[in-house]
This record gives C-alpha cells, structure tokens and sequence, in this order.
C-alpha cells in the first residue's frame, strides 16, 4: 500500500513537472516580447551609408572575454553579416539593431540624424527599434 501511494506521488510530480515545462514554453511562444523559444544561429546583414560613402563594419564586433551573442566575424563582416547566436530564448530587446549598435558602441545616430532605412528593400522607420529576422538585408543611409 505504500509503495503505490509512494509511486502516485512519484508520478504526479512527473506529471507536473512536464506540464509546467509545457505551459512555460507555450507562453513563451504567445508572449509577443518573445523572438525565439529556443535556441537559434541567425543571419542578418547590415550596409550603412554615409553621404553615398559605404561604411565598413568591423571584424569581431562582441567577441572578447565576453563573447556576446550578436556579433561579427572576420570571415565575412566586410560583407555586413552579423552573427544572432543564441543558446535559448530571447527576447525581442535583445536582437534590435540598438542593441547591435551597443555593442559596437554606437547609437543610430552615431553617423548623423538625417537617415532614412530599407529593410529587405522596403522602406522602414523602426530604425534602433527594428527587430532583426534570419535573412534581413538592413540598409541605412544618412545625409
């Protein structure tokens, strides 16, 4: 008698182990905040234009002691790529070109405050607010 009732408790907490982990990941995928539930390797580009002059975008941009999870690589930031490597989760505030423009230590008007950007060709006002997505091609132009 006390083994059954030892194995009933034993699988109860299963039961609600697994349905708390079911219910987290399901409002994590409702949460309009959310960018991803799990992990993922994006890869975005950005081109920045100042007065028609293509600016370069470093090498290694958040890699250092502390290897952040937006960054660049030497094998192909010439070509603007940056690098969204995350283990888990993210929020939407965590992948905004701000917070790639922090990194790099800069702010969106770091190269001026007469700007206009394209995002995938489209016309885009979001600017420092825009949340990037695997395959974007941002473009920003400053007069």
């Amino acid at each position: 008698m006390k083994n059954i009732k030892t194995s009933y408790i034993i699988i109860g907490v299963i039961v609600l182990f697994i349905g708390g982990i079911g219910l987290s990941r399901y409002l994590q995928s409702n949460n309009p905040n959310t960018a991803s539930t799990g992990a993922f390797h994006w890869h975005p580009s950005l081109t920045i234009y100042v007065k028609g002059q293509r600016q370069e975008i470093p090498a290694n941009i958040g890699i250092g002691a502390v290897h952040q999870p937006m960054h660049t690589h030497s094998e192909d930031a010439s070509q603007g790529v940056i690098h969204l490597e995350f283990a888990g989760a993210a929020k939407n505030d965590e992948i905004k070109l701000s917070r790639f423009l922090q990194t790099w230590g800069k702010d969106i008007t770091s190269f001026g405050t007469n700007m206009t950007m394209t995002v995938n060709g489209k016309p885009n006002t979001e600017f420092g607010d825009y949340v990037f997505k695997d395959g974007d091609k941002v473009e920003l132009r400053y007069e």
